[in-house]
């Protein structure tokens, strides 16, 4: 019996520790669940008062990670990121968030490239269905117009849903529709094709801008914002080139310009099928918290800062997110100048698909491959300009060393965009008055290349400021400059052929190089008097909201050790919390606090939702209290 007795408890012990174990999601789960057994037991567990000789499970070595609230459903535990928490985006390897960045700008190259090498085969369109230049155009046009209309859709959706679920069902569309070009045979069917195309394709130039900002800190993020910032303009260079030369060809025509396209795409989505994972803290947060949850059978609630805040309704979400890129643009000083900025550049770019073929197909006697060939300067001088970035990333990382709390402010980006808001009206001055037939045809191509160094420049210093003012609201930022940007670049290339007959090659391009020169004094602008413009906004990072963390963690526990990375360099100072990138920051130095520490987070609205509680019904923008 005794015999009997000792198995049989050795049995039942095995099988409750087993099931104790099931009962654990993972380790962080397991931590938190045990601090809050008092208040919440948990009957599955072994009883030592009924099994005496069942021994318990030892704690683990890490102090038990303990979320503010009480796990009620009126008081859920706010999730939040653990000390080098291995799911944050920011704790990633540098070769996997490499690889991810690689597929965005894959992603984008593939969606802007296909915006213009539908140029290269204007003729060939125009002949087979016997349309106008006017009309052919508008394939163009309206591809453009689609980058226009879908951000306001998948700006709010990515920041609700994830940015994965959005780029794969987006990307999956877009593929679909290049079929449909390839396949067309009349303009109805063409133009449809490139508006819904140009809509599906717009969600990688909004969304990925807002991954790369997920995954990248501050210090690491000058290379990787170039690079994101720079495709969107070397797609549509180096389109015209490959659809000039397919188009020409007697065996290929402007039909295999989509079968290319189609190719990208599909090549596109099967890439990021694989690679692209979800990389939007909320939403990251907001499985934790479902899982959390699952594990206790829904006895502990928990949820996060984002999903508190925001409202329930999803029609209220979407109207929310709909109206804010054009409340942005209303209300956001910086968010204005820079979107008209970017356009007229932008806007430039693409009358340049409009210009080339006049200038050099009919006043020059190129075909339309070595017309596409014309571009070749303004591609390198785009490489120049990524190239020099590596110039600005040190000025900004010497302002953050010389920072008494060790963040430089948004304007230490924007050095490099005054010299490239001084080459671009150079190079398009220069173009302008080198385009007469007398003039060898070298000359004006070589204008391309600082016009391009500065197109580069100003998108990306602009782009990584616009990144470090919004935060978590960049996609929405981006999304109010990519709306006006492209409604400029769909009407550029309608009124260039007319303003070049009526006006002339010189004059007609003068105009461009005036528009330019007008922006030159705006980087300069936002240099001397960003942080007061900063200050006077709503939902932008503002100076007076930085505090150290020794400061901003007084109340918090001290115990766990906290480091910071400086490019994977361990360093003995303090790290500084972003109040407006708190809490995707965290996992840098994020320690273990109290519940009821009501200075553990310096940043008061964390991840407050633009559609929830902090929203002013009027408005439409956040309000932090």
């Amino acid at each position: 019996m005794l015999l009997l007795r000792s198995w049989t408890t050795t049995w039942t012990g095995c099988i409750l520790r087993r099931h104790s174990k099931d009962y654990e999601p993972s380790t962080s789960a397991a931590s938190h669940t045990q601090s809050q057994s008092q208040s919440h037991p948990d009957t599955r567990r072994p009883n030592q008062d009924q099994y005496p000789d069942v021994q318990p499970e030892s704690p683990p070595i890490d102090k038990p990670r303990t979320y503010p609230g009480s796990g009620t459903f009126e008081d859920p535990y706010i999730v939040d990121w653990d000390p080098n928490d291995p799911e944050d985006p920011y704790n990633w390897s540098k070769v996997r968030r490499c690889f991810i960045t690689a597929q965005l700008a894959f992603t984008t190259f593939t969606v802007s490239f296909g915006s213009s090498s539908y140029s290269g085969g204007l003729k060939g369109i125009m002949h087979d269905l016997n349309i106008s230049e006017s009309i052919a155009i508008l394939g163009i046009s309206l591809y453009v117009l689609g980058f226009a209309l879908g951000p306001l859709f998948f700006a709010p959706l990515g920041e609700m849903f994830g940015r994965r679920i959005v780029f794969l069902i987006t990307i999956s569309v877009y593929t679909l529709f290049q079929l449909q070009g390839a396949l067309s045979k009349n303009l109805p069917t063409l133009l449809s094709c490139r508006l819904l195309t140009g809509i599906a394709g717009s969600s990688p130039l909004t969304n990925a801008g807002g991954a790369v900002s997920d995954i990248w800190s501050f210090r690491e993020r000058g290379l990787a914002s170039a690079i994101y910032a720079t495709v969107p303009f070397l797609g549509p260079v180096i389109g015209p080139i490959v659809g000039g030369f397919v188009a020409e060809n007697p065996h290929l025509g402007w039909h295999f310009n989509f079968w290319i396209m189609l190719i990208l795409s599909a090549l596109t989505l099967i890439i990021g099928y694989f690679i692209s994972p979800e990389t939007y803290a909320p939403v990251l947060l907001r499985r934790r918290a479902q899982k959390l949850q699952k594990a206790s059978n829904n006895m502990i609630y928990y949820t996060t800062s984002y999903d508190r805040n925001r409202s329930k309704s999803f029609l209220q979400i979407m109207r929310m997110n709909l109206k804010r890129p054009f409340v942005f643009i209303a209300t956001e000083p910086i968010v204005l100048l820079l979107a008209i900025y970017i356009s007229i550049v932008y806007g430039t770019l693409y009358a340049l698909f409009s210009a080339f073929p006049i200038i050099f197909q009919q006043h020059k006697g190129f075909t339309p491959g070595q017309s596409g060939l014309a571009f070749l300067g303004v591609g390198f001088g785009i490489v120049m300009g990524t190239s020099s970035q590596s110039i600005q990333n040190r000025i900004y990382r010497k302002s953050m060393d010389q920072s008494k709390t060790g963040r430089a402010p948004p304007e230490a980006r924007l050095h490099i965009a005054i010299l490239g808001g001084i080459l671009a009206p150079v190079g398009l001055w220069w173009f302008a008055w080198t385009t007469m037939p007398s003039v060898h045809w070298i000359v004006p191509i070589l204008a391309g290349i600082p016009f391009g160094v500065g197109v580069a420049q100003i998108w990306q210093t602009l782009t990584a400021y616009l990144m470090d003012t919004y935060g978590i609201y960049f996609a929405s930022a981006i999304s109010a400059t990519v709306v006006l940007r492209s409604f400029c670049a769909a009407a550029f290339p309608l009124f260039s052929p007319s303003m070049f007959a009526a006006l002339g090659d010189q004059w007609a391009m003068s105009i461009f190089a005036i528009l330019s020169t007008v922006c030159m004094p705006i980087p300069i602008l936002f240099l001397k008097y960003g942080w007061w413009i900063r200050s006077k906004s709503r939902v932008a990072y503002k100076d007076t909201d930085l505090m150290p963390l020794q400061d901003a963690t007084a109340t918090s526990d001290p115990s766990p050790q906290l480091e910071t990375k400086d490019m994977g360099q361990k360093t003995e100072e303090p790290p500084v919390l972003d109040p407006l990138h708190y809490d995707q920051q965290l996992q840098q130095y994020r320690p273990s606090t109290d519940s009821t520490s009501s200075t553990a987070n310096p940043r008061p609205c964390a991840y407050a939702d633009p559609q929830g509680t902090d929203m002013q019904a009027d408005t439409g923008m956040p309000q932090c209290h």
